[in-house]
């Protein structure tokens, strides 16, 4: 069977020791359309739409440390623990999306205190370009021929040339057009409710529907961690499992909340 054959460059251009990668362009490049994207849920709240600007640093920042620790210290402890130094070269790939996401909520904690904006309106908005930076992410894996599929059969399997000719799910894909199909579901979410309501129930869709997606996806992911346990889940779908209880915790506290609102307020018009 003929398998389609991955094996593009992931430097778009190179002058001398500087490169710039199809990775970091994609990375980079979904924090600006999901700055767009916040600008006219900005407007649209009748929000100013200036602070962004500040935000958009503290999310990447707080990205990048988060998700470069967690790949450190959960996928290779004993090489980032042996060689502490290796740890500040980012530039030389491992970033974990799970720690990512931790980073992120810490830096809009300290965002919503500097710019004194209540924190679960901040987490439900930014909640909607997450899923496109999700998706991009995987798009640059694509790129860089890593985090690659189990070796399969399947007509739409790809050999990534540049690791070997072994024929794999396209992993990267299956997990990006995921996160962009999240990403509608959280918009139509978002225009359907109230405001209010979809402050409460985005960041518990959000947790759910990502790491839900995530978890079952890794049964078809080489595993990513360099060391191994006798679990049955891999490093990617333990550290899935708490954001999906949370998520499904969120849901419940939203309807519950909601609901009981509803009460208090025909009994405080009665």
């Amino acid at each position: 069977m003929e398998h389609f054959i991955w094996n593009v460059n992931p430097n778009i251009l190179q002058l001398g020791p500087l490169q710039l990668r199809w990775y970091g362009l994609l990375f980079v490049g979904s924090f600006f359309l999901g700055l767009m994207i916040l600008t006219k849920i900005y407007k649209r709240e009748g929000k100013d739409p200036a602070v962004l600007d500040s935000m958009l640093i503290y999310i990447m920042v707080g990205a990048v440390l988060g998700s470069r620790l967690v790949h450190c210290f959960f996928y290779e402890p004993d090489f980032y623990l042996s060689h502490p130094l290796e740890i500040l070269k980012v530039w030389k790939g491992g970033l974990a999306s799970h720690g990512g996401l931790a980073g992120v909520l810490i830096a809009l904690y300290l965002f919503s205190k500097r710019y004194h904006t209540p924190y679960m309106w901040l987490l439900s908005r930014v909640a909607i370009p997450g899923a496109l930076t999700a998706a991009f992410v995987r798009f640059g894996n694509l790129f860089n021929s890593e985090i690659l599929g189990l070796p399969s059969d399947k007509p739409w399997a790809i050999i990534f040339a540049r690791v070997d000719m072994v024929p794999r799910h396209p992993v990267q894909l299956y997990e990006a057009f995921s996160y962009l199909i999240i990403l509608g579901l959280l918009i139509a979410i978002y225009r359907k409710v109230t405001p209010a309501f979809a402050t409460k129930i985005l960041p518990g869709v959000f947790l759910v529907a990502v790491f839900t997606a995530r978890f079952f996806l890794e049964y078809t992911k080489t595993r990513q961690a360099a060391y191994t346990t006798d679990l049955p889940f891999t490093t990617g779908q333990m550290l899935s499992i708490p954001y999906i209880i949370l998520g499904i915790l969120w849901i419940i506290w939203a309807f519950k909340s909601t609901s009981k609102d509803k009460k208090h307020d025909k009994a405080s018009h009665s």
